[in-house]
């Protein structure tokens, strides 16, 4: 079961959000993620969240869930939610945006949950955003930008194919040294590298 989560971030274009609601068996708004997805003409299967930015609206058939909980956020509320029902894959959109403490939440919360289902990331209208253990191999069409960012720590011995920029058993480090606005050259390529996690950042030119 494939689960979409609407964060209250910025929202996305109308044309990206209608593709993931065409492939998600449950949609849940997290808090004013809910407001979001009114807008843009989706009824979700649930809202979930202390909801103090959700507004009320017309739809009786939508279960809303109110949990008071100060020690996880509207996201983490909302991933256990979608884990009770059977979720095992999730696309999380509006992670970002508006308020960098609560993207950079959001991406910790990601981290958290990342051995909790089969596949998880952020889509928004710019990329799709999600952690890789190694090895790591993957398609995507030629020319695209990717970015490999050190999630925790310092990451060590990185090789990488098919990129415009090669890693040859190179380590990553927050504050020393990244691995931003990398470029495919080949339709597969392969991540290599010690252990621990690192993040990917692939660009969407056509998400909007």
């Amino acid at each position: 079961m494939k689960a979409l989560i609407m964060c209250n971030g910025e929202a996305p274009s109308e044309k990206l959000l209608q593709n993931e609601v065409n492939n998600a068996d449950l949609i849940v708004g997290a808090d004013g993620g809910g407001n979001i997805l009114f807008n843009l003409g989706v009824t979700p299967d649930a809202i979930i969240g202390d909801l103090d930015s959700f507004y009320s609206f017309d739809e009786s058939s939508v279960e809303v869930i109110n949990i008071s909980d100060q020690e996880t956020n509207d996201l983490e509320k909302a991933l256990n939610y979608v884990l009770s029902k059977g979720a095992r894959k999730c696309v999380i959109m509006g992670a970002f945006g508006k308020r960098i403490d609560h993207s950079l939440k959001n991406l910790s919360v990601l981290h958290s949950f990342q051995e909790e289902f089969e596949q998880i990331y952020f889509r928004d209208n710019y990329q799709d955003v999600f952690l890789i253990t190694t090895p790591y191999r993957d398609s995507f069409p030629v020319g695209t930008t990717i970015s490999i960012i050190p999630f925790a720590g310092e990451i060590r011995s990185i090789k990488t194919k098919g990129l415009k920029y090669p890693l040859k058993e190179e380590s990553l480090k927050i504050g020393v040294r990244d691995g931003t606005s990398n470029i495919t050259e080949a339709e597969e390529i392969e991540i290599t590298f010690e252990k621990g996690y690192l993040l990917l950042t692939v660009v969407n030119d056509t998400a909007l």
